[in-house]
């Protein structure tokens, strides 16, 4: 035993400090990273939210929207009634904004079903 009372510690000096250095492991460092990136994700959001709401605000929610429906025949799918009332447009782009106008759960339709077109399509037919 030494002067200290440890096993090979080093004497030091009357009135020294000894200051050891912080070593952060990777997943340390992760952390300090993520909690200093918090309030700029937290801003990034609020202002998506803020921003969301007033392009909302903008439309004028008061304006009647005209769209006309069809009525899916036996035999037809959504794809050939994209292709029928939009022959110019592409089919894809068609059955995309019937399903979403539409809140469809998927492309199947089902005779008889009334399908609402979207306004940029409704002029053909």
């Amino acid at each position: 035993m030494t002067a200290t009372g440890v096993r090979g510690a080093v004497p030091r000096a009357e009135g020294s400090v000894h200051r050891t250095r912080l070593r952060l492991t990777l997943r340390g460092r992760r952390v300090v990273a993520g909690l200093a990136a918090l309030p700029a994700v937290a801003g990034i959001v609020v202002a998506l939210v803020a921003g969301g709401g007033a392009a909302f605000a903008a439309k004028d929610a008061s304006a009647p929207v005209h769209f006309r429906t069809v009525t899916v025949e036996p035999g037809q799918s959504l794809w050939s009634v994209a292709e029928e009332v939009a022959p110019q447009a592409d089919p894809r782009d068609v059955v995309d904004s019937i399903i979403r106008l539409n809140a469809l759960d998927s492309v199947t339709v089902d005779p008889g079903q009334e399908l609402a077109i979207p306004a940029q399509y409704s002029s053909g037919r």
